[in-house]
């Protein structure tokens, strides 16, 4: 078994550079590799395309590396609760891609999947599809969609071995799995790191094949993005 085991965030990304285009895993503020973001904010590249399903929100997840404006292009579904990025997107300070979230995480599965097109009903006669092939099929117009890669994909699991094996948990695992496949390099950073033989097989999302690099991380304050109480 190969163990691909780093110390750190700082040691996991200690190869990244500017224009890099990233996947960073999650679902608003659930399942996001906090201390990877922590690691970029602090090494300060710039010019990056983050491909991920939200924006964060402006004190937290990739909010922070807007506010240092460090990210050059967002590749998103849901962006709705940053105001930063409400801010630079109307100043044409910052390149947005806005892509329905069933094709935006079907495209990244594409890319993990070696598929470099696919064809989906979904924004067909809308500007999602301008520019875009569409074609007929059984009588209904589909658009053709182009597969997602990044130079990292960055990612957090619940638990993980040293070989890279990966569960996740609720909600967590809605984009991190196929991101995990579509990166040229893939970084977990989970929970809780176990020896090798100590997750149970059939219970794996993400084969340690796909990532190259997995560390313990630490200090997740796992943030409700909208908290809702019942009021008396």
């Amino acid at each position: 078994m190969i163990d691909k085991r780093v110390n750190d965030a700082d040691a996991a990304l200690h190869d990244i550079f500017d224009n890099a285009t990233l996947m960073l895993g999650g679902f608003g503020l659930c399942g996001i590799p906090e201390n990877c973001i922590q690691a970029i904010l602090k090494k300060g590249v710039k010019g990056l395309t983050c491909i991920s399903n939200n924006a964060g929100v402006d004190d937290f997840g990739i909010g922070l590396l807007l506010k240092t404006k460090q990210v050059k292009k967002m590749i998103s579904s849901y962006v709705g609760e940053n105001a930063e990025f409400e801010r630079q997107l109307l100043s044409g300070e910052l390149e947005v891609e806005l892509i329905p979230q069933g094709t935006l995480a079907e495209r990244c599965r594409a890319g993990g999947a070696g598929i470099p097109a696919f064809f989906t009903p979904a924004g067909v006669g809308t500007e999602v599809a301008e520019g875009k092939e569409t074609r007929e099929f059984d009588g209904k117009t589909y658009l053709m969609e182009k597969w997602l890669r990044a130079d990292f994909s960055i990612v957090k699991a619940w638990k993980g071995d040293a070989s890279g094996n990966l569960i996740y948990r609720g909600t967590a695992r809605n984009f991190n799995p196929m991101m995990a496949t579509a990166g040229k390099i893939t970084i977990a950073e989970v929970e809780e790191l176990v020896p090798i033989g100590q997750l149970e097989p059939n219970e794996i999302h993400t084969p340690g094949i796909f990532v190259h690099r997995i560390f313990q991380g630490k200090n997740y304050e796992k943030r409700i993005e909208q908290r809702t109480i019942t009021k008396i």
